[in-house]
């Protein structure tokens, strides 16, 4: 009994060594749905519909959007997505970042894949 009574508050100590972290997931959640839904000559209106508002929107640079989506825990992020649209004239002339054009449309890529 004495063993038992010495021993539980160790085993409870054990709990508060590892803290738990928890994912954090932060900026514009990024999938290939909605990145093919992409196409050049779109309106701000037809992107916004299909992609969301952009994260970052520069004062000093209006016709770039930046669709940015981070995963991972504090201080060690795993995976990344970036976006980057260009417009001139209101309407989408270039779709860059982590994307590949090719004769289907556009493809979303992952910089890096959680392990």
């Amino acid at each position: 009994m004495r063993l038992i009574l010495l021993l539980f508050p160790l085993l409870l100590s054990a709990c508060f060594l590892a803290p738990h972290k928890i994912e954090v997931r932060q900026g514009n959640y990024v999938d290939q749905e909605m990145v093919s839904k992409l196409k050049l000559n779109m309106t701000r209106e037809q992107v916004l519909f299909a992609m969301g508002t952009p994260l970052v929107t520069d004062p000093f640079h209006p016709d770039r959007w930046d669709y940015v989506y981070l995963i991972g825990e504090p201080g060690d992020v795993d995976r990344q997505r970036g976006v980057t649209l260009e417009f001139a004239d209101n309407k989408l002339v270039r779709i860059g970042g982590d994307v590949v054009l090719d004769d289907q449309g556009v493809q979303l890529q992952v910089k890096a894949e959680p392990q």
